[in-house]
């Protein structure tokens, strides 16, 4: 494990079993969306989980850490990202519990077939267009764009990817939430939880977790808000207990 890590590459503590992550200080680093949808995401004991996106496994990782599932697996499209996930896996003695896979979003059903997994999620790429987009082969531009996959990239592949009964946890921005509502339904999973997250009371919410259910029936139901901060600086006692602090 002594050299574990690559030139620019630093070892952040997880708060949650003592697991560690890898992360790259000039590359994408995980941000407070993956951990509010490993915290909204609901995974029964011996259900197998796939992450799709997964960057340096962040979600996964805490999954395992949270709930009593049977296996996490994770997507990664990019070769460095899955790399550090992978060593993130091992560095954490959890080889045997999580499976980072190197591949395409688009393809995702072709490589573990259909109706494989009991739950997806997915913290994707959130702007569509070239808006503020530099050079599109970076890291940070792929997490952030829809360079490599669209929303309906994401979400007609988690309902190949899922079992009849099957559930679908998604973060994104409210601002594109009529359409990932068309979208889910187009594709047959079912919006059944919504949770808002603001980051102050008195502001707009900047983000919108999501639950869909494949084949389930048409009614939602939209949970109390999730505020952030309490004041500046200072996380909401939720938050807190969301992170593991």
């Amino acid at each position: 494990m002594d050299n574990i890590l690559l030139p620019g590459e630093r070892i952040d503590e997880l708060e949650r079993n003592g697991y560690r992550i890898i992360q790259n200080e000039n590359g994408f680093c995980f941000g407070m969306d993956a951990v509010l949808l490993s915290g909204f995401a609901r995974v029964k004991p011996g259900e197998c989980v796939i992450d799709l996106g997964t960057g340096t496994g962040i979600i996964p990782i805490l999954l395992e850490a949270k709930t009593r599932g049977e296996h996490f697996t994770g997507l990664e499209i990019q070769k460095i990202s899955a790399d550090m996930a992978r060593r993130s896996v091992e560095l954490n003695g959890l080889s045997e519990k999580i499976s980072i896979m190197e591949g395409d979003i688009k393809e995702a059903w072709s490589i573990f077939g259909k109706a494989s997994f009991d739950v997806v999620t997915s913290n994707p790429p959130y702007m569509t267009g070239n808006h503020g987009l530099v050079n599109p082969g970076q890291p940070k531009a792929i997490a952030r764009h829809e360079v490599m996959c669209t929303l309906e990239d994401v979400v007609s592949q988690a309902a190949a990817l899922l079992r009849e009964g099957g559930r679908f946890y998604m973060v994104h921005r409210p601002f594109r939430l009529a359409e990932i509502m068309t979208v889910m339904v187009k594709y047959h999973l079912e919006p059944k939880r919504m949770k808002l997250v603001y980051p102050f009371v008195d502001r707009e919410p900047n983000m919108v977790l999501l639950e869909g259910l494949k084949g389930g029936k048409s009614r939602i139901t939209v949970e109390k808000p999730l505020i952030v901060y309490k004041e500046p600086g200072v996380y909401t006692d939720e938050i807190y207990d969301i992170y593991g602090y």
